[in-house]
């Protein structure tokens, strides 16, 4: 009997329970002195024990507003040591802080804020293009009317906008909060602290759906400190290590991944920029000597394509991760060997699973980091199962699902679509298509909702998309299925080609021609500067494919 696709992970260390509050006592207890954290565009430069003092005062300041524990905080700001006061901060008072893409406009921003009830808004005054406080007035014209809490029919429960830059108007300032927290002394915040459990609530992390409305994944102190210290310890980082961290805070990547990854191992945590930007990046890898690098695909694609890349002495780097999207095979390669990045690994996983559950380890083989997303992590499960539930044989593909300590506790104040997410016996449904191996490495073959049935026969965008990398003229490209009325789908792949390259589409179908199977070459394609994606580089393809259904309605018509 062939064996099933189930696999779980063993480990020598066991769970940590305790409290985000509480971890950073600790390390502050143990290693005060050592570098918390470096944030090269606001010429930061803290210890633990800052770190922490700055902290306390800050959620001393909070409980002094009103606020009480199991209340929801929104932090609506690019990356910032600010961002990091109020992460320790809401965790210490027992609040549950809920992260808020710096993208969202009006809209989005008021259904955030409306669906967990926010009693208090921390917020940058603007962010690129993006006037934070004017948006906010537009949403609750109240704010500066009167003194004392705000009170707006439209958004209820909010009480208090506070501002991390200057004051405008009705608005708090972030540092006059914990200048309050200071005068208020500790007495309350260690007995909120003392009474807060490792289960309880301390995040919520809206998903970025592409139907519908976004979701509020609700996680743990117990979720997030257990994953960031197992992604810690597979990536090899150590006390001491100096972590670049160019992904966004409001992301698992950065602030688990990357703040609280740095904290479960005594590190430092270094943000480059507010946003990421490629050559300050680079910069703040060598001006801090890090020896650990995080991003998604397309950061270290933007890294590797710089401009004035080759002047940059990047040999203090040695490790790192490269996750949130499909990593390509050729790029891996190119990382490994030119940023010095022979230990970097492949992470997978979800943000309503805090977020990893695959992680490769530093000493496979380069071949098979590239091609998998390493084996299950420690205290995990995962398993592969077909439409009907029942776990497949291993190598053959289905839906991927985990369960075990990371699995979040539900979407905020939404059963129904917990439910359909996470199911009786606690496995958590990915919606990814994936094979397991002999080994139990895990491959990713594409989403259920992205692959492609042309005319009977499944396509796995990923697939064509590991093989068009390989053409020496592309730079990126994704793969997506279109309409087709004879076919049902047809493959479309959008690519950006690399500076000064001459390619075109004739030339790219020929390079696919007898190599790949017939119904696998794109019958569309598109040369593009960039593809719509979100903050965290995650790329859009419903977007691409609305792009090319809006571009054939145009030309149905001018043919008619």
């Amino acid at each position: 009997m062939p064996r099933e696709s189930y696999v779980h992970g063993h480990s020598g260390a066991p769970l940590i329970g305790k409290t985000i509050g509480a971890l950073l006592d600790d390390v502050s207890a143990t290693d005060g002195a050592r570098e918390a954290l470096v944030v090269a565009h606001q010429n930061v430069r803290w210890t633990y024990a800052e770190l922490k003092s700055r902290s306390d005062a800050f959620a001393s300041g909070l409980l002094a507003l009103g606020l009480e524990p199991g209340d929801r905080v929104g932090i609506w700001s690019p990356n910032c040591a600010e961002w990091t006061i109020a992460q320790f901060a809401t965790a210490k008072a027992g609040l549950i802080l809920v992260n808020i893409n710096p993208a969202y406009r009006i809209g989005e921003l008021e259904h955030v804020l409306r669906a967990v009830g926010c009693r208090a808004l921390i917020t940058a005054a603007r962010f690129k293009s993006s006037d934070y406080i004017a948006m906010i007035r537009e949403l609750v014209p109240e704010l500066g009317r009167g003194s004392g809490e705000l009170h707006s029919p439209r958004l209820p429960d909010l009480r208090h906008v506070i501002s991390i830059v200057g004051k405008p108007d009705g608005c708090l300032a972030f540092d006059r909060v914990m200048e309050q927290g200071r005068q208020a002394g500790s007495g309350r915040l260690e007995s909120v602290a003392a009474a807060i459990q490792i289960d309880d609530a301390v995040n919520i992390q809206f998903t970025s759906g592409t139907t519908g409305l976004p979701k509020g994944a609700t996680l743990s102190h117990h979720n997030l400190i257990n994953n960031a210290f197992f992604v810690g310890e597979a990536t090899g980082i150590e006390p001491g290590s100096r972590v670049c961290i160019p992904v966004p805070l409001y992301h698992c990547f950065g602030m688990v991944m990357g703040n609280l990854g740095c904290v479960t191992h005594a590190a430092t945590m270094v943000y480059p920029s507010e946003a990421f930007d490629p050559l300050k990046t680079l910069r703040a890898v060598e001006a801090e000597r890090c020896d650990v690098l995080y991003g998604v695909p397309t950061m270290f694609i933007a890294q590797l394509n710089q401009a004035e890349f080759s002047s940059f002495n990047l040999s203090s780097l040695r490790r790192g991760i490269m996750a949130g999207a499909p990593c390509p095979i050729e790029v891996m390669k190119e990382v490994a060997s030119s940023m010095h990045m022979s230990e970097i690994t492949i992470a997978y996983g979800m943000t309503e699973t805090s977020p990893v559950s695959f992680q490769s380890s530093r000493d496979d083989p380069l071949e098979l980091r590239v091609s998998t997303v390493g084996r299950i992590q420690p205290h995990l499960e995962a398993k592969i199962v077909d439409r009907d539930g029942r776990i497949v044989p291993r190598g053959e593909a289905g839906e991927l699902c985990t369960r075990g300590y990371s699995v979040m506790l539900g979407y905020w104040n939404d059963e129904a679509r917990t439910r359909e997410a996470v199911d009786a016996a606690g496995w958590m449904h990915t919606g990814d298509l994936a094979t397991i191996d002999d080994a139990g490495y895990c491959r990713i073959v594409g989403r259920i909702k992205d692959m492609v049935i042309r005319g009977g026969e499944n396509i796995y965008p990923r697939e064509v998309e590991e093989y068009l990398y390989q053409h020496p003229d592309v730079q990126d490209v994704q793969v997506f299925g279109v309409p087709d009325a004879k076919y049902g789908e047809e493959l479309c792949a959008w690519i950006v080609s690399r500076p000064g390259a001459a390619i075109d589409e004739e030339s790219v179908r020929t390079f696919c021609q007898g190599r790949i199977s017939h119904y696998k070459v794109p019958r569309y394609i598109r040369f593009v500067e960039s593809f719509p994606s979100t903050v965290t580089g995650k790329v859009q393809k419903f977007a691409m494919r609305e792009a090319m259904i809006e571009e054939f309605a145009r030309a149905a018509k001018v043919s008619a």
